[in-house]
């Protein structure tokens, strides 16, 4: 899988010119919308199915800052899936000095759109939850 990169942006920062402590959740979901794009499953593809993916619980440990401007990867790593959960971990590191800046986890269910209930994605999208198992095994 490819690493997620990108730039810290301006509108990420506080008053002391670092990343808001915040933002490291949202990097975290767009790492992890990109590893899902990237294992075949784009999000578009569950929603219009009518599975939502709540999160259930989400963990950030911050070792270093970053500032506007700062290039940095994140590592996603699916550890755990059985159809109705899932749980990522990330670590978020800066370009150049491959410092560890945050890591952390989230855990997912699934959830009918319309009824708020939990399902199970092996019999509402079979081929989603192949590449998930696929991606699992990858790791």
């Amino acid at each position: 899988m490819e690493r997620y990169c990108r730039q810290v942006f301006y509108y990420e920062t506080d008053k002391m010119s670092i990343v808001h402590n915040a933002n490291y959740l949202r990097i975290f979901e767009e790492a992890r919308l990109f590893f899902m794009e990237q294992a075949g499953i784009p999000y578009p593809v569950i929603e219009e199915a009518g599975i939502l993916i709540p999160v259930v619980d989400a963990y950030v440990r911050y070792h270093q800052t970053m500032k506007y401007g700062d290039e940095f990867y994140v590592d996603v790593q699916l550890t755990e899936f059985n159809g109705a959960r899932m749980k990522y971990i990330y670590e978020i590191h800066r370009k150049g000095d491959e410092a560890l800046i945050a890591s952390g986890f989230s855990s997912h269910c699934f959830i009918d759109e319309i009824k708020r209930l939990p399902l199970n994605v092996k019999r509402r999208l079979p081929e989603a939850y192949e590449k998930m198992i696929a991606a699992l095994s990858e790791e």
